[in-house]
């Protein structure tokens, strides 16, 4: 039996030895191409066209902006209207107010001297959003669906897609009134003050909508967005800026089988990737295939609020571990003054929080024996955040 033992173990090993790292040709290719974001706003607000080129997955690069790039709109009757490169890869016009009963494409000149165009693509009404609200959730996540109700009184637009933007107010996990002068710990002035901060964000989920097989052309309650309870995002005040963009039928198949394939796989009972095919192609070299898909119509918005008072009293989860150590004058155990040596030096990664006061507390109360502190991550927002509130902030 030992002997079979011995065998068996030598065989293991052997196939473990044996092992050797294999890298698919897919993640190690050369392949790199021309990525295309963005929609021409055929009315009076801004267009962002936004070019990037594809990593390997293999790649320490997470992104890989195409700069110095000509970018414009051209009309069906050649009519140019050129983009502004601003910053990573981003390329803006003022609003272009197009004529709706031309078609117009998208032309691109990269810095290798390749060229790309669109489609010619006919110019879309974007009915306005009829309102944005959210339910509350307790099963299976408790947290918040934001939803979109929207409608065409005109009948002519039973594609949508939605993207957002978000803002929110939250604060650190630990209040500290007081600072640090170099010299002494002193009561924070309100420009000093850093428990409350706001930062945002933008969509990066594919967010679609369909009346195609409805009797009536309406949107009810489309899920935009879901929240869960523990989220900062919830934990004072939330905001979001929700842009819809009318989509032809081709415009809209682009993008569902882009959303299969890039956050519906995962499983043999999820959808199987197939080839997404774009509006947009290469001049230069029409065999390189070129990932993105170019609509021109109107764009709606509505932007809401929602305040921490209209939710269940949920707990947030904070995003670091925190806790907070005394920190005394003079040390009940050694004597050591650890306010001197821990809070005082402008380096420390320690700020003050709550004073520890002696007892009993006399008129005027004597100086605290020490402080409560914690660390920079869990007292000081501005880590995370800013403390300018955005300007449509209320």
């Amino acid at each position: 039996m030992l002997k079979i033992h011995k065998a068996c173990y030598l065989l293991l090993l052997a196939l473990l030895c044996c092992r050797k790292p294999y890298t698919p040709p897919a993640i190690t290719s050369n392949g790199s191409y021309l990525v295309v974001e963005g929609a021409i706003n055929s009315g009076s607000d801004s267009t962002t066209i936004k070019l990037s080129r594809t990593v390997n997955v293999s790649s320490d690069t997470a992104s890989n902006p195409v700069l110095h790039a000509v970018v414009s709109v051209v009309s069906d009757q050649n009519v140019v209207f050129p983009l502004t490169e601003t910053t990573n890869g981003n390329y803006v016009s003022a609003g272009l107010n197009l004529d709706n009963t031309h078609t117009y494409r998208l032309y691109i000149k990269t810095p290798d001297n390749k060229q790309y165009q669109s489609d010619f693509v006919p110019v879309s009404i974007t009915p306005p959003i009829d309102s944005v609200g959210f339910n509350i959730v307790k099963d299976p996540v408790p947290g918040i669906q934001i939803y979109a109700n929207t409608h065409d009184a005109a009948n002519t637009v039973r594609y949508y897609r939605w993207d957002y933007s978000e803002a929110w107010e939250f604060r650190p996990k630990f209040v500290s009134n007081y600072i640090s002068n170099g010299s002494a710990i002193v009561l924070r002035t309100q420009a000093q003050n850093i428990s409350i901060c706001y930062t945002n964000d933008v969509s990066s989920d594919i967010v679609l909508g369909s009346s195609a097989k409805l009797q009536q052309n309406v949107i009810y309650q489309g899920p935009i967005v879901f929240i869960p309870s523990t989220s900062e995002k919830i934990e004072d005040e939330y905001s979001i800026l929700l842009r819809e963009y009318a989509l032809t039928a081709d415009a809209y198949n682009f993008w569902a089988s882009l959303k299969k394939n890039t956050e519906q796989l995962g499983s043999i009972f999820d959808a199987q990737p197939s080839q997404i095919n774009g509006n947009i192609h290469c001049i230069t070299n029409p065999s390189e295939p070129v990932i993105g898909y170019i609509s021109a119509c109107t764009v709606s918005s509505k932007r809401v609020f929602i305040a921490n008072s209209q939710l269940p009293l949920w707990v947030p989860t904070y995003p670091y571990t925190c806790q907070q150590d005394s920190e005394y004058y003079s040390d009940p155990h050694n004597g050591n003054n650890y306010v001197a040596s821990d809070l005082i030096p402008l380096t420390s990664y320690l700020i003050p929080t709550t004073p520890l006061c002696p007892c009993p507390i006399g008129d005027p109360p004597p100086p605290p024996a020490g402080y409560l502190a914690s660390t920079r991550e869990c007292v000081d927002c501005t880590i995370r955040g800013s403390k300018t509130p955005p300007p449509f902030w209320p």
